[in-house]
């Protein structure tokens, strides 16, 4: 099984809206096989926590552009992980110790990874 046409459309803009606001080291990995309520997690860097909730609201900002709602948001008062469930779609904004330290491409290391593919701007 692999990420639905929906997911790829959502991680697009997800990815375009962490790029612009200078999140780093974006990753998408295809998790479709191994966790069936969700396709694909999108991993983002930012640089201090303020960065790391900049990102965050500017992912959720573009979404709700796009008629999508966050299903749950998690972690964005410490600012050092925050997570977002876009249901086809998680996102996970990190801090880069906590990104190190949690090390999620190690832990989800059999699944492919997606390449990214940056939103248009009629897309977004």
């Amino acid at each position: 099984m692999a990420a639905t046409e929906n997911a790829l459309r959502l991680l697009a803009i997800a990815a375009t809206a962490a790029d612009d606001k200078g999140g780093e080291d974006l990753v998408a990995l295809d998790i479709s096989e191994p966790l069936p309520l969700v396709d694909i997690f999108l991993l983002v860097t930012g640089r201090n926590e303020r960065n790391v909730i900049a990102i965050s609201n500017e992912i959720e900002d573009k979404m709700i552009e796009a008629g999508v709602k966050t299903i749950r948001r998690e972690g964005r008062a410490e600012g050092r992980w925050i997570l977002l469930d876009f249901g086809d779609l998680v996102v996970h904004v990190f801090h880069e110790e906590e990104r190190m330290y949690y090390g999620l491409e190690r832990l989800w290391k059999d699944c492919p990874t997606i390449p990214l593919q940056l939103a248009s701007p009629s897309e977004v």
